[in-house]
């Protein structure tokens, strides 16, 4: 068995875990976003972390990706009926989860050990793990003022220009010990082909987190979410234009220049390939696009092939 850990936030963070998930000889432990992490109806919802619950588990909505399938929204209809504010979809089944997680919260209880318990009851034989228990919640700045990521991305529909990003909550936060540990007993880690600005750098951000990552001892491989310039879900190329960064795979592989040695973009990249070189970085060519399960899968083995054959060179 190969232990792989996987750095991931949104619906591409959650295909390719999926993708690595099913390939048997692989122990997956995924750490994931919280930073778009926000109160609706009094109820605590991690949208990046139930993606990946609702997909390891088989029980995602797999037409948006995100989401339960065949599920219902009444509680919803009740309260818009009764004039709440209901531009956030959640379902009724959701609400269930989010429920949960509240109640635990209330308790006491610690954030890493509810999804801990939550995996477990949906039957999920990979590892989800919290970068921090702390709460930490990306802001985004627009003509309009700043907006929690939950306003923008939803209610706005990602068309205020970003002017500004900030990560609320870093300085009361630390790494996990079960994000520590997946580091450093991992063989491979990979960075997921997420939006690097809102699901990857906030867990980057962490303190103590960027440590661990140096201090580990597995190959680091990060995939790049564009192709040809353009994010196949979500807003990653304008949000990286609008603040002045270039929106290919160099711009993304710039966030990475200094913590992934292998980079990996879209068969359509083909010619900045040597400016990701430039960077210090061994890059890839492969079909990143993942429209089903044979193609996350496919992405999956592709990497774990790639990391077989660095780990070669490196035994001679």
């Amino acid at each position: 068995m190969t232990r792989v850990t996987l750095l991931a936030g949104g619906v591409g963070g959650a295909k390719l875990a999926e993708g690595l998930a099913g390939i048997p000889e692989i122990a997956l432990t995924v750490i994931g976003n919280v930073a778009d992490d926000e109160e609706f109806h009094g109820l605590w919802v991690s949208p990046d972390i139930d993606t990946m619950l609702y997909t390891l588990s088989g029980r995602v909505n797999r037409d948006q990706g995100w989401g339960l399938a065949d599920e219902s929204n009444r509680a919803l209809e009740m309260l818009n009926c009764l004039g709440a504010n209901t531009w956030m979809f959640l379902g009724d089944r959701d609400f269930g989860l989010h429920i949960y997680r509240t109640e635990r919260l209330r308790r006491g209880d610690r954030p890493s050990d509810i999804l801990t318990d939550i995996a477990s009851k949906l039957g999920i034989n990979s590892k989800i793990v919290l970068p921090t228990d702390a709460k930490v919640q990306t802001r985004v700045l627009t003509d309009g003022g700043w907006l929690s990521f939950q306003e923008y991305f939803v209610r706005e529909r990602c068309q205020p220009e970003v002017l500004e990003l900030s990560y609320d909550g870093l300085e009361l936060s630390k790494i996990t010990a079960e994000a520590e540990l997946a580091l450093n007993e991992a063989e491979l880690i990979i960075i997921a082909p997420s939006n690097p600005l809102v699901s990857i750098l906030p867990i980057l951000k962490i303190p103590g987190f960027h440590a661990a990552l140096q201090n580990a001892t597995a190959p680091i491989f990060a995939v790049s979410p564009l192709i040809a310039g353009k994010a196949l879900k979500g807003p990653a190329d304008r949000m990286l234009t609008s603040l002045n960064y270039r929106a290919d795979s160099v711009g993304v592989a710039h966030f990475y220049e200094n913590i992934a040695a292998h980079f990996l973009m879209d068969s359509h990249d083909f010619g900045l390939i040597d400016e990701v070189s430039k960077l210090g970085m061994q890059a890839y060519i492969a079909d990143i696009f993942m429209p089903d399960l044979e193609g996350k899968v496919r992405l999956a083995r592709e990497i774990l092939e790639l990391y077989k054959n660095v780990s070669r060179v490196d035994s001679k």
